[in-house]
């Protein structure tokens, strides 16, 4: 997911978003445990999208009270 999408997306939108992406990491790590998982990157991607989740949910947090 790209900064630009989420930027576009609502506040309920972004915090729907980062409990699916949490629930994905969750079962990520539990397939990386019993070695199922594919391709062990979209971890650290999935992290990476929750961060970026995060920043602009800080960002629009940040901006309603100014």
């Amino acid at each position: 997911m790209k900064i630009k999408e989420i930027r576009e997306m609502s506040t309920a939108e972004i915090n729907k978003a980062i409990a699916d992406a949490k629930e994905e990491l969750f079962n990520l790590r539990f397939q990386h445990s019993i070695n199922q998982l594919d391709n062990p990157m979209k971890i650290a991607e999935t992290k990476k999208t929750i961060a970026r989740l995060l920043t602009v949910l800080h960002e629009k947090e940040l901006a309603e009270k100014a």
